[in-house]
Parts: structure tokens; C-alpha cells; sequence
């Protein structure tokens, strides 16, 4: 794989964000984005689809360690706990999501607390006639690909509500400099860990996490599928041992991928071992990918942009544009003719 491949295939150049995430990341944390006022929420709602959902997916990973009742939304209608003491966060980066606009509406009629995250479009003239909280973040490129901007804005604006520290959001941008380093297009080369992973990854890989770290197995489903236009199956590792384990007695093309937290609870690195017992057993070959060091956001964050990178790069060996997304735009103009 050579650059000059990379920027054939991904013409739009893609990959040319993903170099820059950890700097993207810091500047919007540093940046002068006005803070929310602490409302003493008693639950806190995120809203979003696709890139911005899986954002909402990483909150609720770091926030299920604190005493925070968070749910995320991934639809039209909120959850009937909502009441006026609530924090609604609506995320839309393209800002014309018809499923959080509904979110949003529903939030103005309940009368509980809501800011809104975005780009523009059709959410900021809602924010702008009812009055609504909104900060307006760049996109950049794509909205898989703002990602971090959009993270670490929303990490410096949640701030007062959030119980996450701020040497947690420091020490993650600095690891993701570490990991840039090794993954960007300026290392080609066989000892790229985002390359190594594209090159073993099957034409259907099947995604094993624990609890703590599915948001970025969700979100790795998500950009094999948006990328690498892959299909591709997740599943919680101990509901697997349940269920899903028995498929594996049939012969199948399918290999399992297991993301490993370095700091699993200890009956989870146990069921691991046991996981990878059986599946050498089987003669199943797997790979297993383990996170970094250091705090949930760090970790979570870390696996992300390794595993991002990774789809760029499959999407470039499949000589497939990792941009378009012809089917979900179907989806939209149907509906848009509802």
C-alpha cells in the first residue's frame, strides 16, 4: 500500500482527516465554546444517528462509570423517564437529521433542559425560532470523520454536568498522538497497526467486546459498513457465551475479532481465556485487539481511531471509495418524500 494508491481510491481525501484527529480534537476542547450551565440533571439524554450516535454511544460507555443516568436515543421518540428535570443533548452534525429533529421537538414540548450540537441546517433554524440552546461545531469532511471535533467539543461544553476529568481528556489526546504516529499515511508501512488489522480482516468479521468498551465496537461495526461497505456482526462477549457460541460448531468464512480492555473486570479476562480455548480448539483463527492504558474515554477513544483507520485502509485494498454512501442518501430521499 503507497500513498499515491490512497489517493486515488480515496480521492476525497478522508484519510487526510484522520491524520489530524488528535489536533482536531484538542483545538475544539481548547477552543472558546461557552460552557452549559450546571443544571443539576438527573438524567441525561443523547440523542443522534449514524456519526453522531455513535458519539452518544461513547458518553454513555464513560458515563455508565459514574452514578449518571444516561440513555441514549437512536430514533424519533424519547424515553418516557424525560421530565422537565432532564438534559437533553440533540447531536446532528449535518443538522437535518429528521430523526433527532423529532427528538428535539419533543424535548421543547416536555420543557426539560437541551442544547443542541451541530453544523447548521434545518436544527439551528429550530434553535434559532424556539430559543434553544446551540453550539454551532465544524464538520470536517464527513460525519464519521468529525468525530473528534465533535467529542472533544462536546467534552468541553458538557463539562459542568459531565463527572469526567480533565486529566482523562488530556491524557486521551496525548495517547492518540502516540497512536497517530504509528497509524497515519505517513507510516506505511507492515508495522502500521491499522494496516496489519485491514490486511487479516475477513469478508465477514464477527466482533467481540465486553460491556465497557461497546461503543467502539459499535462504532468499528459502523465504519467497516460506511467504508469498507463490509457486512459485519458484533456481540457482547458474555451474552456470546450464552448464544451466539454455538454457531461456531458449524464451518463458516467467518473469523471473530475480540477487543480486549486492559483492564477487564476479572471474570470477563477470564471468560477471554476461555473464548480463545475453544476457538483454538475449533481450529477458528481470531485476532484480538487490546486497548491502551489509562482512563475509559483514553481507551475508548484509542480503539476508535486505530480501528477507523483500519476500515480507510480496507476500503483502499478493496479499491472501494470509502466516502460515498449511495444507501443511506436512498434512505433519505425516500423519506424526505414521506
Amino acid at each position: 500500500m503507497n500513498l499515491e494508491t490512497i489517493k486515488k481510491i480515496d480521492s476525497s481525501g478522508m484519510y487526510k482527516i484522520y491524520d489530524k484527529w488528535p489536533e482536531i480534537g484538542e483545538e475544539q476542547y481548547n477552543s472558546n465554546l461557552e460552557l452549559i450551565e450546571n443544571s443539576n440533571p438527573n438524567h441525561i439524554v443523547f440523542t443522534g444517528m449514524g456519526g453522531s450516535g455513535a458519539i452518544s454511544d461513547l458518553f454513555s460507555s464513560i458515563l455508565s462509570k459514574t452514578n449518571v443516568h444516561v440513555d441514549v436515543v437512536k430514533g424519533y421518540v424519547l424515553p418516557k423517564t424525560v421530565d422537565s428535570k432532564s438534559l437533553v443533548v440533540c447531536t446532528s452534525i449535518s443538522g437535518n437529521t429528521v430523526e433527532t429533529l423529532s427528538t428535539l421537538e419533543q424535548a421543547k414540548e416536555i420543557g426539560c433542559n437541551t442544547i443542541v450540537f451541530s453544523s447548521g441546517g434545518k436544527i439551528l433554524e429550530m434553535c434559532k425560532k424556539d430559543n434553544i440552546e446551540f453550539r454551532k461545531i465544524p464538520s470536517y469532511h464527513s460525519p464519521r470523520a468529525s468525530f473528534s471535533s465533535y467529542l472533544y467539543s462536546m467534552l468541553k461544553v458538557l463539562n459542568p454536568v459531565l463527572p469526567i476529568y480533565e486529566s482523562d481528556i488530556i491524557e486521551s489526546i496525548e495517547e492518540m498522538k502516540k497512536l497517530q504516529k504509528k497509524i497515519c499515511s505517513k507510516n506505511l508501512s507492515n508495522e502500521n497497526p491499522s494496516i496489519e488489522l485491514a490486511k487479516w480482516l475477513p469478508e465477514l468479521p464477527i466482533i467481540y467486546y465486553p460491556w465497557g468498551l461497546v461503543s467502539a465496537a459499535i462504532r468499528f461495526k459502523n465504519s467497516l459498513q460506511g467504508d469498507s461497505k463490509m457486512r459485519v456482526v458484533s456481540e457482547d462477549v458474555i451474552e456470546a457465551c450464552h448464544n451466539g457460541i454455538v454457531s461456531w460448531k458449524k464451518s463458516s468464512k467467518i473469523k471473530p475479532i475480540l477487543i480486549r480492555g486492559k483492564d477487564d473486570f476479572l471474570k470477563t479476562k477470564k471468560r477471554w481465556e476461555i473464548l480463545k480455548e475453544f476457538f483454538e480448539k475449533e481450529q477458528i483463527e481470531y485476532k484480538e485487539i487490546v486497548s491502551s492504558s489509562g482512563s475509559i474515554l483514553t481507551k475508548l477513544i484509542n480503539l476508535i481511531y486505530l480501528f477507523d483507520y483500519s476500515t480507510i485502509y480496507k476500503a483502499v485494498e478493496l479499491k472501494i471509495d470509502p466516502t460515498p454512501v449511495l444507501s443511506i442518501k436512498y434512505i433519505k430521499n425516500k423519506i424526505e418524500q414521506e
